[in-house]
């Protein structure tokens, strides 16, 4: 086997085009022979350090580079623009340096359609790099195709000039015309200027086979059919990483090109270091050094949170500062505490902390967090510890809404060129990847339903020692179709994670298979690259010095990941926003304004007995953590009576050990039934009532029983939580028998631990104590994160307790857009008593508002009224006093804000029911009027005198008639006030079903608390799958399909007062309840809930209408009205009678017309609709006043 190293390699990153993965191409290129192999993707370095990691795992060197586009000029941005290719490659730091900066420019700087450089650019940062001349579309290949070899000779002779020995003319053969000729020329040019030649594969996938999988992937990016011909596809399938002999085959008289790359190969010797940090320094604005100011701020904590100090704090902060300084964290306290304390200065609610680092008397003295460590007992070094070699890591929740104002204020401190945003991926998820490829391939949508809906989201299954696995990425799609298998020695060895239904459509289905062969080749394949959520860099120096930036429409992205980027050192903070902190301060502000009385929850108590009575009641709706029916029906039987009480809870609760919570339950209301397994375990569990609880008490077990460090603890806690088996049947033997001090080979000691037989704990205790630590390792919760959550909790609690309908209206306000959650919250508000109003022309503002107990509808939430027409409205009222007619607020309405849309649908949703007409009379003139209004706004542009002799500099005063016809019928008023609400307003088309209903075991509101696994997927907490229900409610959407068989079957839309939800009547359904699918019907139905991908669902078994006559308990029976249009022919208007017969009959529709002529009526043959057309047609001939539509 000779000397060869693949040098132009496209992986997964390539998110065009690419899908060689990188951990499969590593190990090939071993397998192969080959020491080293280069990744250069397409204009980015997003895979370099995975690519790196993948190389170091098996022992062979990584290359790292780039294929750039270049273009002629990158300040260029418009028209057709030349994309050329260059591959270069790192020597060495400088090489890095400049290759990572290069990146960042061509996002930064050169982006238009694809990031790019010039030779401009290149030439200022060529240091320490490679050079290849690429493909065919690089600039000297294009020249030559171009026949243009005076242009080819001189950019050879310039990029010689500038690379000297470090440039190599690169050819190809995929067996190609082009290349062929191609390569002709570039041996000419190699022996006249003395170049070397080097030969790669423009490697794309891995394997021969894999060439249909890569088609399908770039017909996913592109968005085209498989079968499309005029789609770009690669000419054929040599695209591969072939091996050397394949490679000498295609290069049989160019051997020593191949041995080339190999000098390329020891050229490049960059490699990525760990292990140090790059964080930036902080500054005092005082002057002092790092450590006397944080010393100075924790003095200042001491006072202002504990008023003196005691020898328990001090010795604590001691003890933190010591690990702190010894491992150079001092100036990330201090960098956290700076924008946490400039976001408090700004006004932006901050939470009271999350995660370990709740655990530090540093972080809650100087204003990091806000929750005792002492009082609710909770551990440093469950943050950090000398036995634990990663970073700190502070998260830290500010309200959402402003979270994007503390990012900023980072940036304007330490400077916009040390400060992005981080990247991340989207991936082409098992299903999605099924989906995906059978849209590729034409199969039917119902055909990959079929198959998706079977995939399952959550799957436990058991290897042959007994121990669980979940399904989890990778490989989801070969684990449930049954092509996994582990090999032995593997940890899920024997684990079959095969569903048989999946099996079965594999194995009798061609279509079926081709696409699941194709979509787990094509599985967490990169899909996009977008922008983290939270997470920020902070840099030492200038970002791009060190790593490369991408981008991400306006914002500027690393091209790492955060793991990455913290493996490699820099500083990653995480700006989380928490929608409940924005709950809690717009709360605070209405409680304010209505009452005078301000909030300040760092003097809380935190207490108050009737906050518990409330949260013991179940009633815990919008109470942050614990309003899903599970939890109230938790807080009943737990009866919380303080803060301990609702931390335990949620950490029970959340991650799933349910069984213990009867325990833990029972034990709180019989103390005399709590028992511990030894003494020692009692000052640990009394607080949970003997029940293992939190990580926390793990750590202080193994420490009290068998003498661990906290250090250690932490260790043996993330032995046990990450279900390391094999490591803590090792750990059980020292944590009974204990162990000696022992120094490794760096010269770190790790301590000795006595064991618990050495403190006289008994073994058959012991190995029942380890036992049941191990157990609820993997569930116990993190204590700190749960005690400063529930301060949050109870925060919720106590203002929903004291002033609920300005907390409901924060909520509201906070869940805006989300029309669903606006349904739920109102419909609570109802049933707790609190009056939800309409919008109100002179009472709404722009959002939801509170006063005297009542919530007033905002004006943002009806469609079509956006924020500059809401501002102009209100500020109008505000400024010369309450609109007194809709006339007038018409003609006080800003021309600019001003539409006939805008006021329909506040007219719909009830804005001006003040003024005391029908919504149906203002319908009728509102077109009108405005029409009116822009006339006379122009009139005064062009500053004329009006028709009727009005001076313009006066007010107008309209004088408008209404004509008088009745109101819309209720259910025609709910509905339309609905389309424009998205809500019912006034009232509800099922306000008289509630006894109706009083059966009814399901409703929408069951769907509204979630929950999200590591994958991303919904948990639903208070429903399960399949699961039977009864619901009630009106059909608001009804539509029929016809399947392949020719039946029809319907997707029924149902909702109640809390939401809505799909019924699904399959064929046989369907024809037996067919006739009460209708929309507006009010139906209660029988079925089963369906949750697949995420999405609830229900398969109706059985349909019965509820009707109006039999249900509605509320409402008076009442005599069946009907319409009519009546016209007075008086002495001058008789002789109109046939003009007025033929107007009638231009308009048909259900109306009865009568004439009344010399004081008799005369029932019309012809019937009508009441439109605006007819009524102006009538007005033609009769007066106002002797038209009237009424019922009787």
């Amino acid at each position: 086997m000779g000397n060869f190293v693949h040098l132009h390699v496209h992986t997964e990153y390539s998110i065009l085009d690419g899908a060689t993965k990188i951990a499969v191409a590593a190990k090939k290129a071993k397998a192969l022979g080959m020491p080293a192999l280069a990744i250069t993707d397409h204009g980015n370095m997003y895979g370099a350090v995975n690519f790196f990691d993948a190389c170091e795992k098996e022992g062979i060197k990584a290359i790292i580079g780039t294929e750039f586009y270049v273009c002629d000029d990158l300040t260029v941005k418009n028209g057709k623009t030349k994309l050329n290719h260059l591959v270069l490659l790192c020597k060495n730091e400088e090489g890095y340096k400049n290759i990572s900066l290069l990146n960042a420019i061509a996002f930064r700087d050169g982006f238009y359609y694809k990031p790019r450089i010039d030779l401009k650019t290149l030439e200022a940062h060529h240091e320490g790099l490679v050079c290849l001349s690429a493909c065919l579309a690089g600039d000297i290949p294009q020249a030559i195709l171009r026949r243009d070899f005076e242009e080819a000779e001189r950019l050879v002779v310039w990029f010689k000039n500038l690379f000297g020995d470090d440039f190599y003319l690169e050819m190809q053969n995929h067996f190609l015309d082009e290349q062929l000729e191609v390569n002709k020329y570039l041996r000419q040019y190699a022996k006249k200027y003395d170049i070397k030649l080097v030969v790669t594969n423009d490697v794309h996938y891995l394997e021969r086979s894999d060439a249909e999988s890569q088609d399908v992937l770039m017909c996913v990016q592109m968005g085209a059919d498989y079968d499309d011909p005029k789609r770009l596809k690669f000419p054929n399938d040599e695209f591969y990483l072939k091996s050397y002999d394949e490679m000498a085959q295609l290069f049989p008289d160019d051997l020593e090109a191949l041995e080339n790359t190999m000098e390329v190969c020891n050229k490049c010797n960059f490699g990525f270091v760990y292990g140090h940090y790059m964080f930036p320094h902080y500054y005092p604005d005082t002057g002092e050094d790092p450590k006397t100011y944080i010393r100075n701020l924790i003095d200042a904590g001491i006072k202002k949170k504990y008023g003196a100090e005691t020898p328990e704090i001090r010795e604590r902060i001691e003890s933190e500062l010591a690990v702190i300084e010894k491992q150079g964290f001092i100036e990330y306290f201090l960098i956290v505490w700076d924008y946490i304390n400039a976001a408090r200065n700004m006004g932006i609610s901050v939470g009271p902390g999350r995660g370990s680092g709740a655990g530090s008397i540093v972080a809650y003295l100087i204003g990091i967090t806000n929750i005792d460590p002492l009082k609710y007992d909770l551990y440093f070094e469950r943050f950090l510890n000398p036995e634990r070699v990663s970073a700190p890591d502070f998260d830290v929740d500010f309200e959402d809404s402003r979270r994007q104002e503390v990012i900023e204020y980072v940036r304007r401190k330490y400077g916009y060129n040390r400060v992005c945003k981080i990247v991340t991926f989207g991936t082409m998820a098992a299903k999605n990847a099924i989906k995906d490829v059978a849209r590729v391939l034409k199969v039917s949508y119902s055909e990959a339903d079929r198959v998706t809906k079977a995939m399952p989201n959550k799957l436990v299954r058991k290897n042959a020692k007994g121990e669980e696995f979940d399904l989890k990425r990778p490989n989801i799609i070969l684990k449930v179709f049954g092509k996994y298998h582990p090999k032995e020695g593997a940890k899920d060895y024997g684990v079959d994670f095969s569903v048989p239904e999946l099996v079965t459509m594999y194995n009798e289905s061609p279509e079926i298979k081709r696409v699941v062969d194709i979509a787990a080749k094509l599985e967490d394949s990169p899909r996009q690259a977008s922008t983290h959520a939270c997470g920020v860099i902070i840099g030492a120096d200038i970002l791009d010095q060190h790593m490369p930036l991408g981008r991400n429409g306006e914002d500027i992205t690393s091209q790492y990941t955060g793991v990455e980027l913290e493996h490699l050192g820099f500083l990653k903070m995480d700006f989380l926003g928490l929608r409940n902190l924005s709950d809690i301060k717009m709360a605070i502000d209405y409680i304010k304004q209505n009452h005078g009385i301000e909030i300040d929850f760092d003097k809380s108590t935190y207490d108050d007995p009737k906050v518990f009575e409330l949260l013991s009641s179940g009633n815990t709706k919008a109470i942050f953590q614990i309003e899903s029916a599970g939890f109230q029906k938790f807080m009943k039987e737990l009866r919380p009576t303080s803060v301990e009480d609702i931390v335990a809870a949620v950490s029970l609760y959340r991650p799933g050990p349910m069984d213990s919570i009867p325990k833990f339950v029972k034990c709180k209301h019989n103390p005399e039934l709590v028992t511990f397994a030894h003494p020692l375990l009692e000052p640990i569990l009394k607080q949970t009532y003997g029940c293992i609880v939190y990580q926390e008490q793990v750590m202080k077990i193994v420490q009290a029983l068998a003498g661990y460090t906290l250090g250690q603890a932490d260790m043996v806690r993330r032995m046990m939580g990450k279900k390391k088996v094999d490591d803590m049947i090792k750990e059980e033997v020292i944590f009974i028998h204990g162990k000696e001090e022992t120094v490794d080979k760096h010269g770190k000691v790790s301590t000795a631990i006595d064991g618990c037989l050495k403190r006289g704990v008994p073994e058959d205790v012991a190995h029942a104590v380890w036992n049941e630590m191990k157990d609820f390792a993997k569930y116990a919760f993190n204590k700190s994160h749960a005690a400063a959550y529930s301060l949050v909790t109870y925060q919720t609690a106590y203002l929903k307790c004291y002033y609920e309908a300005e907390f409901l209206t924060a909520v509201l306000n906070n869940r805006i857009t989300n029309i669903d959650e606006i349904k739920n919250y109102i419909s609570y508000a109802k049933e707790e008593g609190i009056k939800v109003l309409p919008p109100d022309i002179n009472e709404s503002v722009g959002y939801f508002s509170v006063k005297n107990n009542q919530i007033r509808y905002g004006l943002a939430a009806v469609k079509g009224i956006g924020l500059a027409a809401i501002d102009s409205i209100v500020s109008e009222r505000e400024k010369n006093g309450n609109y007194q007619s809709f006339e007038n607020f018409v003609s006080r309405c800003e021309s600019k804000v001003l539409n006939k849309r805008l006021v329909e649908n506040l007219i719909y949703a009830g804005a001006f029911d003040c003024f005391g007409k029908n919504r149906s009379q203002l319908i009728a003139i509102y077109d009108e009027l405005i029409d009116r209004v822009m006339i006379i706004a122009k009139q005064r542009e062009s500053d004329q005198m009006s028709l009727f002799g009005d001076l313009l500099g006066e007010d107008v005063n309209f004088t408008v008639t209404y004509p008088n016809i009745p109101e819309y019928d209720t259910k025609t008023k709910l509905s339309l006030e609905k389309n424009v609400t998205g809500v019912y307003v006034s009232g509800h088309p099922l306000d008289g079903f509630k006894s109706r209903f009083a059966d009814c075991t399901f409703t929408t509101e069951m769907l509204a608390n979630v929950e999200e696994d590591e994958d991303g997927n919904k948990i639903y907490t208070d429903v399960k799958n399949d699961m039977p229900v009864y619901l009630g409610g009106i059909i608001t959407a009804s539509d029929k399909i016809t399947t392949r068989s020719g039946s029809n079957m319907a997707f029924v839309t149902l909702e109640d007062t809390y939401g809505a939800v799909e019924c699904v009547f399959f064929p046989k359904t369907y024809e037996k309840f067919k006739d009460s699918l209708t929309v507006e019907q009010v139906v209660k139905i029988h079925g089963k809930l369906q949750i697949k991908d995420d999405k609830a669902s229900i398969i109706a078994d059985t349909c019965k209408s509820v009707g109006d006559e039999e249900s509605r308990e509320e409402a008076p029976k009442e005599k069946q009205k009907k319409d009519y249009l009546g016209i007075i022919l008086r002495d001058d208007t008789k002789s109109f009678k046939n003009e007025l017969i033929d107007i009638l009959s231009t308009y048909p529709g259900d109306i009865t017309v009568c004439f009344k002529i010399d004081g008799k009526n005369y029932k019309m043959s012809q019937t009508v609709r009441n439109c605006k057309g007819l009524y102006n047609e009538l007005l033609s001939i009769v007066d106002a006043e002797d038209i009237k539509f009424f019922s009787v």
